[in-house]
């Protein structure tokens, strides 16, 4: 493939990495173990207050409505984070911004953890959310220093860290917040994020991958911007309500903002995302399917614990307490990790594009499971094992087709970009899901729950948008598809 580069160095301009580097630090199996390692913690961080999600409000001295922004700003934080690492990565290598992303996710997890009052919460919570480019990084770099039997397979499985990592992250803080104190929730991921700290400064490998450049700052700023206006609006609306000013006027800026950024970058000489590259038929196609197949992983996550947890008295709730809901959950965990080196068979056998559209297929075939067959815990807990092996299959081969249509000078930064879209989808699913919840509600003790119609409307269009993410990977062209990965010029594979 013929690699090209705006502004940001060529790829000619690559020193090439040092093979005793890559020994010293490790073989390439633990550096692939230390970055799912690292993706998992900070995946875990975006669920892991969510057991303490409804006595926020109390335990910081503040509204409910101020409290809600805890897990709204890490969301947003860790969307707008993703893509910007990643084009960090791409300009002074990729090891140096992994190191950052773990120290970023110690401070902000410390603060946290020592937090009585919303303010220092949100700033640490915010933190949480910029370690999140841990994710697209590392799996830009498992390219370059992964032998090509390997580089699937290890891709896959840190793609797999960001649904892993809210599957158990809700039985695990569930469990914690039960037995210990709710700051102890922090703590613990104080200490995992500083091991994973260390572990990246001594096990994974500085190959010599900057391409030198200056960084958009501008470009950076706009989609800061833009992305803010635009996941709030989303995230808020069902709360604000959608016809509200707040709500529109923050989805009007958001796009606004955006259009004017990608005019921006079209005429940067140095872009922060490469727009004509992101415009080639196999990128935006694949980046539209993380979309839908993020807004079906999303899906579940949102529907499943509120019918566990509703009371049976409305015929067809299951009673379950918020630690049994988070222990039928985990096992979507466990099959999420488990498919993900199935997938990167899938990859070798028959290529990204149809591995992607099984992914897809087997999340909507999880919906219609879940349509017919929800009369008792273990059968959502089926029903989410399907689900979560599709996220599994699905997730692992969108990065290996960006990677397969851009050049390695853009690696890192297509990568977040992909990311991105994937957060853009479960923003909106959480959004529509809500919304959809809230539309047909019954009354029971006082209290406004939904009704079994409203479940199941959402686990109808959970299935039509993981079919229209098989449809969209249907139309990535069979060629790019199909074309390996490039290397890295000059790097060395161990």
């Amino acid at each position: 493939m013929t690699q090209t580069s705006s502004g940001a160095g060529s790829a000619a301009d690559a020193v090439p990495n040092d093979p005793s580097e890559l020994g010293r630090r490790g073989t390439p199996l633990l550096t692939v173990v230390v970055l799912c390692l690292g993706g998992l913690v900070a995946a875990l961080t975006q669920t892991m207050v969510i057991p303490i999600q409804g006595e926020l409000g109390r335990l910081l001295s503040t509204s409910e409505a101020n409290a809600s922004w805890v897990v709204t700003s890490t969301l947003v934080s860790g969307a707008v984070a993703m893509p910007i690492a990643g084009r960090l990565a791409d300009l002074f290598g990729k090891q140096r911004v992994l190191m950052i992303c773990s120290l970023i996710l110690v401070l902000g997890s410390g603060i946290c953890a020592l937090s009585n009052t919303l303010a220092p919460m949100l700033a640490g919570r915010m933190l949480q959310g910029f370690a999140m480019g841990f994710i697209p990084v590392g799996i830009a770099l498992m390219r370059e220093v992964t032998p090509p039997r390997l580089t699937a397979s290890a891709m896959a499985a840190m793609s797999a860290t960001l649904g892993v990592g809210g599957a158990i992250g809700l039985p695990l803080s569930a469990w914690i917040v039960e037995y210990f104190s709710w700051h102890t929730l922090f703590w613990v991921s104080t200490a995992l994020a500083a091991v994973v700290a260390l572990a990246v400064a001594t096990l994974v490998p500085h190959v010599r991958d900057a391409v030198g450049g200056r960084f958009d700052v501008v470009g950076a700023l706009g989609l800061a911007l833009g992305l803010v206006g635009l996941l709030v609006g989303v995230s808020k609306g069902n709360e604000w309500g959608w016809a509200s000013g707040r709500t529109v006027g923050l989805l009007v800026a958001g796009v606004v903002v955006l259009l004017a950024w990608g005019v921006f970058e079209l005429r940067s000489s140095d872009p922060l995302c490469d727009l004509r590259v992101s415009a080639r038929r196999p990128v935006l196609l694949t980046n539209l399917a993380a979309i839908a197949v993020g807004f079906g992983m999303m899906a579940q996550g949102i529907v499943t614990p509120r019918l566990l947890q509703s009371p049976s008295a409305t015929g067809y709730g299951l009673d379950q307490t918020l630690l049994e809901t988070g222990l039928w959950m985990a096992p979507g965990g466990i099959v999420m990790m488990l498919f993900s080196p199935v997938s990167g068979r899938l990859i070798g056998a028959l290529g990204a594009r149809v591995t992607l559209m099984i992914g897809g297929s087997v999340i909507g075939s999880g919906y219609v499971f879940m349509v017919f067959l929800t009369d008792a815990p273990w059968q959502l807990m089926v029903a989410g094992c399907i689900i979560s092996a599709g996220v599994g299959i699905g997730y692992a081969a969108m990065p290996t087709l960006i990677l397969q249509s851009v050049p390695m000078t853009e690696a890192g930064s297509a990568v977040g970009i992909n990311s991105l879209m994937r957060s853009v989808g479960t923003s909106v699913s959480a959004a529509v899901m809500a919304a959809i919840l809230t539309s047909a509600t019954l009354g029971l003790g006082g209290h406004e729950l939904p009704s079994e119609g409203a479940f199941t409307a959402c686990f109808i269009v959970g299935a039509c948008g993981a079919f229209l993410g098989v449809l969209l990977a249907a139309l990535v062209p069979k060629a790019a598809a199909g074309r390996p990965a490039a290397a890295a010029p000059g790097s060395s594979r161990v």
